[in-house]
């Protein structure tokens, strides 16, 4: 089964930071499109970032750019979201999701993403 595993969420301050990671367990990552989204009850989930499999193009979402940072490491089977100046508006359950290997490009819509983690909440307090 091919599964995913986001960490590092939690609860932070306005202003604070937190790092999502996001693993896989029993595959590799290294072949695919991965993105982060967000979603908040009663609201359709958001793309907030992107990344191509080799690591070499990103896309970010203009409610969060500037505040975000998308990385991976092929070979350790990792790929990051670093998030700073958090807002109470981005309190939301993020999910990290692999895109379907025909597709090679970074995409923030919900289109081809193949496999999903559970989803880990982050809560920005003001």
């Amino acid at each position: 089964q091919s599964r995913i595993v986001e960490s590092g969420g939690g609860s932070v301050h306005a202003g604070g930071s937190l790092r999502l990671s996001c693993a896989a367990s029993g595959w590799t990552l290294d072949y695919y499109v991965i993105g982060w989204f967000r979603q908040v009850p009663g609201k359709e989930r958001e793309g907030v970032s992107c990344i191509d499999n080799s690591g070499a193009r990103t896309s970010y979402a203009n409610s969060m750019k500037g505040r975000i940072t998308i990385s991976r490491e092929n070979g350790r089977n990792l790929v990051y979201l670093q998030m700073d100046s958090l807002k109470p508006e981005d309190t939301a359950v993020y999910y990290c999701a692999a895109r379907s290997k025909e597709y090679r490009t970074c995409l923030l819509a919900d289109v081809g993403y193949e496999f999903w983690g559970q989803g880990i909440q982050v809560t920005v307090s003001s």
